[in-house]
This record gives structure tokens, C-alpha cells and sequence, in this order.
């Protein structure tokens, strides 16, 4: 794997572009995964919850997956890359750019993920990387979220603090 310093914003630029990565191993979200989920956060509609609602009166036939419970698997869905990188003193989660849900994941898929470099800037404390994620149910053409997820890459004898 390649590693790129990631106070070479030069590099880093030349690797921003249009196309996705490689996918991730799949993961299949279980109705317990969504029960699981449901229960913790407190978010019980019967979409999510009642399968034998969902049977009768979804327009999806079953329940789906709570749109925030797939953001929270991307860690899980970790997508490879042919980069690593390196002279950092941490990252940290810096937010997002956008999130948009835009296509049900129903209770019993297998999902993806593969991700681009969208952005690179300098930061006062770093290096600030944009990247598009996209999670698709496996074989599905339309992706169930795009996320831009901004990494904040500390460079040495930076802090956290924004």
C-alpha cells in the first residue's frame, strides 16, 4: 500500500477523483441488527420495528433499516484504498459535507461500501480530507447513502480544538 504524507497537499490532491474504490466485504443487516438499534436510540416506528406491519402496509413489504444505523456501520464497511496515510498525529472525525438516505435498506440485505477522495485542504491544524461514501444494498445499482465524510488528519504538536 502506498503511503502518502498527508502534509503533501499536492499528493494528496492528485489522488481526488470522480470514481469509487473498491467495494467492502458485505454485511447483512438482521432485523435484530435494526431491533438492536432501535432500541438504543429510541426510535421504535413501526417501519423499523413491526414486522408483520411493514408486511401489510409498508410499500417495501418488510421493515427497513433506520438510515442512521447505516451511517453507523461505515467502520464496519471499512472500504479498502491504495493509500495509507502517514505523519499524522492523530484524525479525527471533523463531520460531514452532506448525507443524503436515498433508498431503503431492507431488513435482511447485505450492504457495501466503497468510497472516492473528494476534497483535500489545508486546515490551521492539519490536513482536512473530503471523502463520498457511498453504501448500496449488494446488487443495487442506486446507493441507500451518500455520505461526505471529513477527516481532520492533526499534523505533529496540533490539537483537536477547531
Amino acid at each position: 500500500m502506498r503511503e502518502v504524507d498527508v502534509r503533501d497537499v499536492e499528493t494528496l490532491s492528485s489522488l481526488v477523483s470522480p470514481e469509487f474504490g473498491p467495494w467492502s466485504q458485505p454485511v447483512t443487516v438482521t432485523q435484530e441488527m435494526i431491533d438492536r438499534f432501535a432500541d438504543l436510540t429510541g426510535d421504535r416506528q413501526w417501519i423499523h420495528v413491526d414486522a408483520e406491519r411493514a408486511r401489510r402496509e409498508s410499500p417495501f413489504g418488510t421493515t427497513i433499516a433506520h438510515g442512521f444505523l447505516l451511517l453507523s456501520l461505515l467502520p464496519t464497511l471499512s472500504a479498502p484504498r491504495s493509500w495509507q496515510p502517514v505523519n499524522h498525529a492523530s484524525a479525527v472525525n471533523f463531520g460531514s459535507a452532506g448525507l443524503r438516505f436515498l433508498a431503503p435498506v431492507p431488513a435482511g440485505s447485505s450492504i457495501h461500501a466503497r468510497q472516492r477522495l473528494k476534497n483535500v485542504e489545508q486546515h490551521r491544524r492539519g490536513t482536512l480530507l473530503t471523502s463520498e461514501v457511498a453504501i448500496h444494498v449488494v446488487d443495487s445499482d442506486r446507493p441507500a447513502l451518500l455520505y461526505d465524510l471529513q477527516v481532520l488528519y492533526l499534523h505533529q504538536g496540533a490539537t483537536g480544538q477547531s
